[in-house]
């Protein structure tokens, strides 16, 4: 009787899961799309064809099948299979699942698959709480995380565990999954057709996450036997923004909007800044990128980049969300159709790689401080000539350390008003390393300056 009452149970709970649940592979031919890592001969085949013990990390962004892996480790190795989830287990629950794997390892010689998902949320205590079991292969750990390893997953886990990274699932993947889906027994078994259209927009809408493609289709399938694009767009209000503040995805993405602008794409620039948005990125952090981009990439090519960056940033503060989307945008676009020159940036790094060289010369003794008692003593400020008693108001004197005298850092560029500050910068250059007339240390002509 209680056989027949755990069938029930089992059925009736298999019957009441999601689609993406009831639809996972059972086998790893079943497996959809990471043929780097399903294929015959590699490193993770040859773990599960030869049942050994083992430890990985499963990266890579949510619905590319790191549980569907883990379960189908555990189905055709034969090994109990434990799931805990770093969102609400402790470490008195890793600790207790793997006192349970080792009684089970002493009384019938199976091992525990310990799969932990969302691994990354686990504090550093919790995490070293898993060492002695992967340690001593007391359990085959297996642990899914979507952000990169490297920084939220501790060395000495990180480095007794093999690293898989899955990559997001292809067109030609969701659209199998989604046929499976709508014929096996186990998922919709031929109750529901779908328009040719609607399928494509719900592989758009999945944007490489089965389990999504699969919780859109069945909540789709809820009001409908025949599913079209309306029928489909009623069930789904929007794509799902994938991106974490806190992981590799915020740097991705902010590094693809910074080298739009760079690359004068504005209606890429704008898609990453709706992007970040829309994500609940904090906007400060995105004004603040647009101003260090405003001189590094821009620069006097455009000097008005920097004001229009500065003030997105302060009607960023003033005015806030959702309104400030506007001043960022109208900010995202000057700075993307604005000419570009990296002058500015190359010159500040030319003048520190001398200063981190040790080219730190005394300050010529007619540039001193002369205000003090004792500085006339000394000699301090004398032969220097006041720039605005001469009618161009340039003074041919050296301004640069000895040591640094005939440096040239600021290269200016033809690109936009960079030009007049390119020509103007070889006028005052030739005056400053004129030999006659020049005051003291005045330069050779063939020389830069360190001004």
């Amino acid at each position: 009787m209680d056989s027949l009452f755990d069938e029930a149970e089992e059925r009736a709970t298999r019957q009441a899961a999601p689609l993406a649940v009831r639809m996972r592979p059972r086998t790893l031919d079943e497996v959809v799309g990471q043929p780097h890592l399903t294929a015959a001969g590699t490193a993770f085949r040859k773990l599960i064809d030869n049942d050994a013990p083992m430890s990985l990390l499963l990266w890579g962004p949510p619905g590319t099948g790191k549980t569907t892996l883990a379960y189908v480790v555990s189905q055709v190795t034969s090994r109990k299979f434990t799931e805990l989830s770093a969102v609400t287990a402790g470490v008195k629950d890793v600790r207790a699942a793997v006192d349970a794997a080792r009684r089970e390892l002493g009384l019938s010689g199976r091992q525990t698959l310990l799969f932990i998902d969302e691994v990354h949320r686990f504090s550093k205590t919790q995490q070293d709480a898993l060492l002695p079991a992967v340690e001593n292969r007391w359990v085959s750990f297996i642990g899914a995380t979507t952000e990169n390893p490297s920084f939220s997953v501790v060395s000495p886990l990180l480095s007794r565990s093999l690293l898989l990274t899955l990559l997001p699932l292809s067109d030609d993947d969701i659209r199998e999954l989604v046929t499976r889906a709508l014929a096996d027994e186990r998922g919709l078994a031929g109750n529901v057709t779908l328009a040719d259209d609607a399928r494509e927009h719900l592989v758009r809408l999945a944007g490489g996450d089965g389990r999504r493609a699969l919780s859109y289709l069945e909540a789709a399938a809820l009001g409908s036997a025949a599913i079209d694009t309306q029928a489909l767009e009623r069930a789904v209000d929007r794509a799902a923004v994938r991106y974490d503040r806190d992981g590799d995805q915020h740097y991705d993405v902010i590094s693809a909007f910074i080298k739009s602008i760079r690359g004068s794409d504005a209606d890429a620039a704008l898609h990453y800044l709706a992007r970040m948005i829309e994500a609940g990125e904090d906007p400060r952090f995105i004004a603040r990128r647009l101003i260090v981009h405003a001189s590094e990439d821009i620069g006097m090519a455009d000097p008005t980049a920097l004001q229009t960056a500065v003030a997105a940033a302060h009607a960023v503060e003033f005015v806030g969300l959702p309104e400030a989307r506007i001043n960022l945008a109208q900010a995202v676009i000057h700075l993307s159709l604005a000419p570009k020159s990296n002058a500015v940036v190359k010159a500040i790094g030319a003048a520190q790689a001398d200063v981190r060289a040790g080219l730190i010369g005394a300050v010529p003794a007619h540039l001193r401080d002369a205000h003090y008692a004792g500085a006339k003593r000394l000699g301090h400020g004398d032969g220097y000539v006041y720039p605005h008693d001469l009618p161009e108001g340039i003074a041919a004197q050296q301004y640069a350390p000895d040591v640094v005298t005939g440096r040239t850092y600021y290269e200016p560029t033809d690109h936009g008003m960079e030009n007049r500050f390119s020509e103007r910068s070889r006028l005052i250059r030739e005056i400053l390393r004129a030999e006659s007339g020049g005051g003291p240390g005045g330069g050779d002509a063939s020389e830069g300056d360190g001004e």
